[in-house]
C-alpha cells in the first residue's frame, strides 16, 4: 500500500487506485508506487483482471510539472526519463487483462498511463490528450510510441503536435478509447468488463496478451513464430486439457479453469 497508489482486490479484480489529490499529478513517488502495484497484481494468483482508476473526478491530469520544471538535462537524462518509461512499462507488462477507467482528465502522463492498459472505458465528460508540446517538450512515458501503435501515426501526430484535448466521443471514433459510458458509471463498467476475464484460462490469457504485444514490435513472420510458440506451450497446461475435454463432452462455454 503506497501513499498515492493503492491496490484493492475484490472478486478476482484488482483495482490500482491513483489517489494524489487534487489531480493525481504523477510525481516520481507515485510512479515508483505504480511499479510496486504492477508487481503486486502480477504476483497475486487471486487476481484475474485489473482496473486502473483515478477516482470519480479525474483519472490523472499529467506528470508533476512543478517537480520536473527545475530539472536539468543531466538529471532528466540520467534518471527521471528512465523512471517515466519504467512505470509505464511495468503497467503494460502486467500479464493479465487491464482496463483503464477514465473519468475527467487523462492528459499527458495520465493518458500515457491509460495507454498501458489493454482497454479503455471513458466517461462522457472525459477529456484526453498529449499536451506536452505546449510545454516545449514531447511525451516521455510512451505516448509517441503507444499512441501511434493504437490509432496510427497520422492521428497520433495530430494529438502530439497540437497538444489539443480530445472529447470522449472523438476519442471513441478514433479508437483511442473502447467504450464511452455516463460519467457515474465508468468504474462499474470497467469492473463489469474485468469480471468477464475472472475465472478464465489465466495462462492462455497471458499468452494471448504476450503474443499480441510482442508481435506488434516485429515483422509478420517473427510474430507468427511468437504465436506458434505460445500456442504449442499451452498444450502443457491443465486448462487446455480440461477446456478441450469439456468442449467435447458438454459443448462450448462450460469449462472450469484452474490457471494451471
Amino acid at each position: 500500500m503506497g501513499e498515492f497508489v493503492r491496490v484493492e482486490v475484490e472478486d478476482g479484480i484488482a483495482t490500482i487506485r491513483l489517489d494524489r489529490p487534487k489531480m493525481n499529478a504523477l510525481n516520481a513517488q507515485m510512479q515508483r508506487e505504480l511499479i510496486d502495484a504492477s508487481r503486486q497484481v502480477t504476483q497475486d494468483d487471486a487476481v484475474g483482471a485489473v482496473v486502473l482508476y483515478g477516482g470519480e473526478k479525474v483519472f490523472a491530469a499529467g506528470a508533476d510539472i512543478k517537480e520536473m520544471a527545475p530539472m536539468s538535462y543531466a538529471q532528466m537524462s540520467a534518471g527521471h526519463s528512465r523512471l517515466l518509461q519504467d512505470f509505464a512499462r511495468a503497467l503494460a507488462g502486467i500479464p493479465k487483462p487491464v482496463i483503464a477507467a477514465i473519468t475527467g482528465y487523462a492528459l499527458g502522463g495520465g493518458l500515457e498511463t491509460a495507454l498501458t492498459a489493454d482497454f479503455r472505458v471513458a466517461g462522457e465528460g472525459a477529456k484526453v490528450g498529449q499536451p506536452e508540446i505546449q510545454l516545449g517538450i514531447i511525451p516521455g512515458a510512451g505516448g509517441t510510441q503507444r499512441l501511434s501503435r493504437l490509432i496510427g501515426p497520422s492521428k497520433a501526430k495530430d494529438l502530439v503536435f497540437s497538444g489539443r484535448h480530445v472529447a470522449a466521443d472523438e476519442a471513441l471514433a478514433m479508437g483511442l478509447v473502447d467504450r464511452v459510458v455516463p460519467d457515474a458509471d465508468v468504474y462499474t463498467a470497467a469492473k463489469e468488463w474485468a469480471a468477464t476475464f475472472v475465472g478464465g484460462p489465466a495462462i492462455a490469457l497471458r499468452a494471448a496478451k504476450q503474443a499480441i504485444d510482442a508481435g506488434l514490435e516485429v515483422d509478420l513472420e517473427t510474430g507468427l513464430e511468437i504465436e506458434r510458440t505460445q500456442f504449442a506451450a499451452l498444450f502443457a497446461t491443465e486448462d487446455q486439457a480440461s477446456g478441450m475435454r469439456s468442449f467435447m463432452e458438454e459443448g462450448p462455454g462450460k469449462a472450469k479453469f484452474t490457471g494451471r
